[in-house]
């Protein structure tokens, strides 16, 4: 049996390295590489470990084992050896995300150890766009404002608990999520359009490097679906994000959500890969 070399636990020394490896694939990186430019490697700020295969000098792969377990430029023997250790570790993840062509054989050697899953996504196209959308931005799409933030919450929630399946306030009441919430109106990476109190778009700007940036938490008011406000809105956070964050803006959709692949190929974003989520 062929002897796999084993993964090990990164630290800031390895840095230069990790942005290397993640600098190579910045759309698909760009959520670990956000991570990794705004805390460094040390598990206490990273919130997690970064595990790394290959010798110092010498990394092919990584993965990122927080919240979610995130491979990166893994192919088999990385996959087989993060396995290893996310194994012996225990689950200590809330979902497994990333390229299809490493979760996928990631998870099949989890599954045994971990046991079933909640909710699988077996395709989630990633889609980037680098231009203004072809079709006209809602002009009322702003930056949420602090004081506004008990009027986004519940739009927050909604699309969550719609997107995942579960809602975010399940376990610490939601204590997290708020704060996660608060954070990005706070550093002006939340977008929406509010008439009257009303939330009838939203979006966040969920992580930004120098190269990509990645929209999340796309939603429409659900008694204002179908009446263009997902391509407008798109149209809005696209050109905010391609002034303020990076060249490359990028989101990920499941492949069944064929309403908002659609409004997202409008707004003037492309498919370049596939995601797979693996939810606990």
């Amino acid at each position: 049996m062929l002897r796999t070399m084993a993964s090990r636990v990164l630290d800031d020394n390895d840095r230069d390295e990790v942005l290397a490896i993640l600098d190579a694939d910045p759309v698909s990186n760009v959520f670990v590489a956000s991570r990794v430019r705004a805390v460094g490697l040390s598990p206490a700020r990273l919130g997690g470990q970064m595990w790394g295969f290959g010798p110092r000098g010498g990394l092919t792969s990584l993965c990122y084992a927080g919240a979610n377990l995130v491979p990166v430029n893994a192919g088999a023997e990385a996959v087989h050896a993060f396995a290893e250790r996310a194994r012996k570790q225990g689950r200590r993840c809330s979902s497994i995300v990333g390229p299809s062509d490493a979760v996928e054989p990631l998870w099949e050697r989890l599954e045994p150890y971990w046991g079933a899953a909640r909710a699988i996504r077996w395709t989630q196209p990633v889609m980037e766009a680098t231009e203004p959308s072809p079709v006209p931005a809602d002009p009322l799409v702003r930056r949420v404002r602090p004081e506004e933030f008990e009027i986004l919450l519940p739009a927050c929630v909604a699309m969550f608990t719609e997107e995942v399946g579960i809602s975010p306030e399940v376990g610490d009441g939601g204590a997290l999520y708020r704060s996660r919430v608060a954070e990005l109106i706070r550093i002006g990476r939340s977008y929406a359009r509010i008439d009257d109190g009303r939330v009838v778009f939203k979006a966040e700007i969920g992580a930004v490097t120098p190269q990509a940036c990645q929209i999340q938490g796309v939603w429409v008011h659900p008694e204002l679906r179908g009446r263009g406000h997902a391509v407008a809105g798109m149209a809005s956070v696209l050109k905010h994000s391609l002034e303020c964050f990076a060249p490359v803006v990028s989101l990920y959709v499941n492949d069944y959500n064929a309403p908002a692949r659609a409004a997202y190929r409008r707004a003037g974003f492309r498919e370049v890969g596939t995601f797979m989520s693996v939810l606990f």
